[in-house]
């Protein structure tokens, strides 16, 4: 890479982590119901919080925007950039959610953002995944046990499309960050502790009442 390449690929890195990072679940609480998702429910600023603690309309406007801001910059770095410079621009988005500059170091738990990034990459693992995701949610009515089965699918499936190397490896510490982000969840669901989703058809205020943060 010379001088230019260098430039680019930080710019574009920092742009990507600023847009991962920015906290949709905090601006559209604060911005349009006067409420910091933050003292509510889980605690946590991803989709499935917000579908608690604002409804369905919000939670939907944020599962947008999150997996946008993984979705946009990964595009962008697959047009432009080599394999290797590509995945860490994907992976920034993710990591900004996660550890939002603008929540202190705090943020949620990637899987939103993280599928916006794999729709980009590797479109038809997105398809498969999802699909398995949305079967998982609506016969467990476990949001975490959904999430944590599509993170370790990631991997399987972009090694078994044969990808290129980065995307394999990528994949692989992703699948791993995750995890560790559901933590928590894995011990509730050990101790038998674990919230269930409440499905939108169920009725009630909100689409996904009483599941942990995502």
């Amino acid at each position: 890479m010379n001088l230019l390449d260098v430039v680019a690929f930080l710019a574009m890195f920092v742009f990507a982590y600023l847009v991962g990072a920015i906290p949709f679940g905090v601006v559209v609480g604060k911005l349009f119901y006067g409420t910091d998702v933050r003292q509510h429910g889980s605690g946590n600023v991803g989709t499935t919080n917000v579908f608690r603690v604002l409804g369905k309309k919000a939670g939907v406007v944020v599962l947008v925007c999150d997996m946008l801001k993984g979705f946009i910059p990964a595009f962008i770095a697959v047009q432009f950039f080599n394999p290797w410079a590509a995945i860490f621009i994907a992976a920034a988005p993710v990591v900004g959610h996660m550890f939002s500059i603008f929540l202190k170091g705090r943020g949620g738990k990637g899987v939103a953002t993280g599928a916006g990034v794999v729709l980009a990459l590797v479109p038809l693992a997105f398809l498969i995944i999802l699909v398995i995701w949305l079967t998982l949610v609506v016969t467990t009515r476990y949001v975490s046990i959904a999430s944590l089965v599509a993170a370790f699918l990631v991997p399987v499936l972009v090694i078994a499309f044969d990808h290129p190397l980065p995307y394999e490896i990528a994949a692989v510490l992703v699948s791993i960050i995750v995890w560790w982000a559901h933590r928590g969840n894995i011990a509730r669901l050990v101790h038998g502790t674990e919230s269930r989703v409440k499905l939108p058809w169920s009725g009630g205020p909100s689409a996904l009442a009483g599941g942990r943060g995502r």
